[in-house]
C-alpha cells in the first residue's frame, strides 16, 4: 500500500484535495480527526487534548488502512500537522508524537500553499495572512528536512488537483506524464 499524506495550514483545501484524489483514484481517504473531536468538544482545547487528538488520527488511519481494498490511501493530515499544532499553540510537543513521527512511514507528501482565500469555520484560528505564512513556511521547513518525497500545491481547486495526479502518477504510480 502507498500512503499520501496531504498538510498545509488550515483552510488550504487539504480535505478537498482527499477527496477529489479518492475520487480520481477510486480509493478512500482518511478524515482529519481533529475535526470531529473539536466539533464533538469545543475549541477550548489543552496540551493533553492534542495528544488525544494525535492518537486518533493515528488510529483512525490504521482502522481504514486495514480495511482498504486498493494499494493507495490518501491521508489528511499526520503527525508532522500534530507537531506543528503542538509547537505553535503552547511551544512543546508530545514525546509519543515525536516517536511516530521517527516510526511511521509514508510515500509522498503534498504540501498545500495558501494562496486559496481563507474561509472562516467554527474549528479555523488563524485567518491573518501573517501566521499563516509562518505555519506555511513551518512545514516545507519540515518537507524539505525529511526524506519522502514531496510537491507543494497551489493555485485553484482544478491546477491543485492537476498538479497532486501528476505528483502521485510520478512519484506512487509509476504512470508516465502526458
Amino acid at each position: 500500500m502507498k500512503k499520501i499524506v496531504i498538510i498545509g495550514p488550515e483552510s488550504t483545501g487539504k480535505s478537498t484535495l482527499c477527496s477529489q484524489l479518492a475520487n480520481y483514484y477510486e480509493t478512500v481517504w482518511v478524515p482529519e480527526f481533529a475535526r470531529e473531536f473539536l466539533l464533538a468538544n469545543g475549541m477550548n482545547y489543552s496540551y493533553d487534548d492534542l495528544l488525544t487528538i494525535a492518537k486518533g488520527q493515528l488510529t483512525l488511519e490504521d482502522n481504514i488502512a486495514r480495511d482498504l481494498t486498493n494499494d493507495l490511501l490518501i491521508i489528511d493530515t499526520d503527525m508532522y500537522v500534530m507537531k506543528v499544532w503542538c509547537e505553535f499553540v503552547f511551544g512543546k510537543c508530545h514525546h509519543w508524537i515525536i516517536d511516530q513521527i521517527a516510526i511511521r512511514r509514508y510515500d509522498l507528501y503534498l504540501l498545500c500553499n495558501i494562496d486559496l482565500a481563507w474561509v472562516k469555520d467554527e474549528l479555523r484560528e488563524y485567518p491573518d495572512l501573517e501566521n499563516r505564512q509562518r505555519l506555511y513556511y513551518i512545514y516545507k521547513d519540515i518537507l524539505i528536512n525529511q526524506p519522502v518525497s514531496w510537491i507543494d500545491v497551489r493555485g485553484n481547486y482544478d491546477d491543485r488537483l492537476q498538479t497532486a495526479i501528476k505528483g502521485i502518477n510520478l512519484h506512487i504510480k509509476s504512470v508516465p506524464l502526458e
